[in-house]
This record gives structure tokens, sequence and C-alpha cells, in this order.
């Protein structure tokens, strides 16, 4: 059989598309004008950007805080390329770590409440380093079912096994833990923000099976990092940092750059540090992300009423969308999902939105459980009240000319 039959397949035949959990093939998508995906930005300036030369008002963006487009931003990211160059030509285990790679491990640390931390060249590739290199033969990785990919396939790489529980559901993850031998090793993995509902995990029921049955505690909080908990995490939000054992970031949302750490204890940094193969066999983070990353940690640190304003447009927004009519979930953070659950009329209400001058993002399977389908919308410290007025006015009415209101 010819490897490649399935692409042929998936690109024209409507049956192979809808078998992998899409309504059409992307031909079928693109001649009806309704493929929202690899949308190719001519200009972006954080809240509104240009396609095609029209521009529109952004709320698919993990932007969160603006600082993308902040100037003292990008002033240390332009100093740090002039100085080091574009490329440390190397990984972190050789010749590519920096003396800025260890000042960021040691600020990220210190505002995050840990002993140490750890930079990856991306957040994916700080979850697949970190739980391959913790979970051997015999341990155990026990994680909700909707966390991210790169935790799930994290742990398909590690040696252990993966056990999932029924979304934040913890008489399920009791049930789980009270089956476990009590000689693995167990680790409990969950996102702090889930990235499509928005919903923040029930930490303190977690954190407290985690306790009762002696396994320890990993948060990816690739959402939640400048969001909740004054900008320092979901930890943070409830009070628990010293009770979540490991706590992972990128860089690619509120850090307006790219990449991504564990933090942790000093030992077991130490440990993912020496056996991460994603680290060692990876180059490592360029200059000037890190020093976007650096510059962007000091204005969370001194300007915290980013993450007030952040939450408060998403609150605003959540309101009133709900007030129209939107299923908008159970969130509370700067995550707020359109639920549609059909999907063909989903992404006819993403062209209806597009073509009106709203950039929304279209999630559906994997991205969400089999047959559904959602507009992610997301929102940032610099939306202002005027956009936000006219994101809702094009909302009614894309959403009752689409039928879905």
């Amino acid at each position: 059989m010819d490897l490649f039959k399935k692409c042929r397949g998936f690109l024209s035949d409507p049956a192979v598309a809808r078998a992998m959990g899409y309504p059409m093939s992307p031909t079928q998508a693109r001649a009806n004008g309704l493929y929202p995906f690899f949308i190719p930005l001519d200009q972006t300036e954080g809240t509104e950007v240009t396609i095609g030369g029209r521009r529109l008002i952004m709320i698919g963006s993990n932007n969160y805080l603006g600082l993308t487009t902040d100037p003292r931003v990008r002033a240390a990211a332009a100093a740090a390329l002039e100085a080091y160059g574009p490329s440390c030509t190397g990984s972190r285990f050789l010749n590519g770590t920096l003396a800025l790679h260890n000042e960021l491990e040691e600020r990220l640390a210190a505002f995050v409440g840990k002993e140490a931390a750890l930079v990856f060249s991306t957040g994916y590739q700080t979850n697949l380093g970190t739980l391959s290199a913790l979970v051997g033969r015999g341990d155990l990785i026990i994680g909700d079912k909707e966390n991210h990919a790169s935790l799930v396939d994290g742990a398909r790489l590690a040696l252990g096994k993966l056990l999932r529980f029924r979304h934040s559901d913890m008489a399920d993850l009791e049930s789980l833990l009270r089956s476990l031998p009590e000689t693995a090793g167990r680790l409990v993995v969950v996102d702090g923000v889930f990235s499509m509902s928005g919903e923040l995990a029930p930490l303190p029921e977690i954190v407290a099976l985690c306790k009762a049955h002696g396994a320890r505690l990993m948060v990816d909080d690739a959402h939640g990092m400048g969001t909740v908990g004054a900008g320092r995490g979901t930890a943070a939000h409830y009070g628990l940092t010293e009770d979540v054992d490991l706590i992972m970031a990128t860089f690619s949302k509120s850090f307006a750059s790219i990449g991504g750490f564990i933090a942790g204890e000093a030992a077991a940094i130490h440990w993912i540090q020496h056996t991460a193969r994603s680290l060692i066999f990876s180059a490592s983070l360029p200059a000037p992300n890190v020093a976007a990353a650096l510059a962007s940690l000091d204005i969370m640190e001194r300007e915290p009423e980013r993450v007030d304003r952040v939450n408060a447009v998403a609150q605003r927004m959540r309101t009133d969308l709900r007030a129209l009519g939107f299923d908008v979930g159970r969130g509370e953070t700067p995550i707020v999902p359109i639920v549609i659950g059909d999907q063909l009329k989903t992404m006819c209400l993403w062209k209806g939105l597009f073509d009106a001058g709203v950039y929304t993002n279209v999630a559906m399977p994997p991205a969400v459980p089999p047959g559904g389908a959602l507009l992610r919308t997301s929102y940032m410290a610099t939306h202002t009240d005027a956009q936000m007025d006219r994101v809702l006015g094009i909302f009614e009415r894309v959403g009752k000319a689409e039928g879905v209101l």
C-alpha cells in the first residue's frame, strides 16, 4: 500500500476527511471559502492585523498582556540580536548556554516561587523533555483527558504508563490513584488553564488527592502564567505554590517570545537538565528570544495592572456574549470559547466574522473532543473598549445571520 494514499484522500475525499474528524476535505473547504487554517498575516499590530490589505480585530491571539508590540520588549530583542547574533549554534548541554539563559532561569524560579528553573527552546519540548526524563519504566503518569497535546506526547515518549481521568473529575482521579501500586512512581499532570475552554484546573482538590496517595504534581501553566495569580500562574492563584511540585510555562503567550521552562526542586531540575533528550539534542533558545522573555518578565513584575486589565476585558466579553445568547462555557480566564458543537455551522460563523473584520480561531478534533467544535476567542490587556464594542456588534449581527442566535 502506498504510504501517501491517505494523504491524497484527506486532501480531496470528503469521506476520508470526515473519518479524521473534519466536516469536509481541505479542497472543499477552500473552494467554499471555509478553510480557517494557515492564514498568512501581512502585518500584526497586536490587537489588529492586516490580511490581504484588510484590517481585522484580533481576538484569536495568546498575546495576553499585549507585550509583543511593546517597544521595550522589541528593543531588548534587537539589542540581543546585535550583541549575540540570531543563533547559539549549539545545544544547552554543550556550547549553547549563554549567561542570559542562566539569568532568565534564576529570575523565573524566583517569579514562580521555586528553587530552580530550566529553559527549553519551545514549550512543546519542555513537556516532552520533562515527562520523558522523569517517568521511567514502572512509573505512572496520571493526566486529565483534556490535557494539552504536548503533555500527551510527552507521556507517550516516556517509558512509564499513561493513565487518564475524566476532565476535572476528582472522583475519577481518586479512583485511579487508589488503584495504583505503592511501588510505582506517580506523577499527576494537568493544565493549569485549559487552552480551549479557559477553565481552571481544580488544584485544591488535586493537591489533596496527590498528598493522600503519594503522587507528585506537575502543572502546565502555558495559559495561566501572566493571566492568573497576579501573573504568577494557577498555583499562585490558589495559594498552592508550595504544594505543586513542578510548574511549566511557555514564552509564546504572555512572555512575547518563544520557548518554555520547567521549575521545581533543584534536584529534579538538575536531573531533567542532564537527561531530557529534547533539551540535550536541540539547539538552545537564541539570545533575542531570551532577551524578549526577560524584558517581558520585567514588565510583568512592574506593571501587574496588565493582568487585571486582560481579565476585565475577558470578563466583559464573557458576560456580554452570554447575554447575546452564545454558549461561552464555564471558564474564568482570558480564553472565552464560543461553543457551537456543529462543525459546519462553526466554520460558517468563523467565515462570517472573518469577512466582517473579526479574527477568531476554529477548534476541532483533536483540539476538542470528537464531534465537537467551537470558536476560541482570547483577549489582550491592550484591547480597547471601542474595539470590544465593535466585536460584540459584529458577533450579534453574524450570529443571527448564520442561525447561531
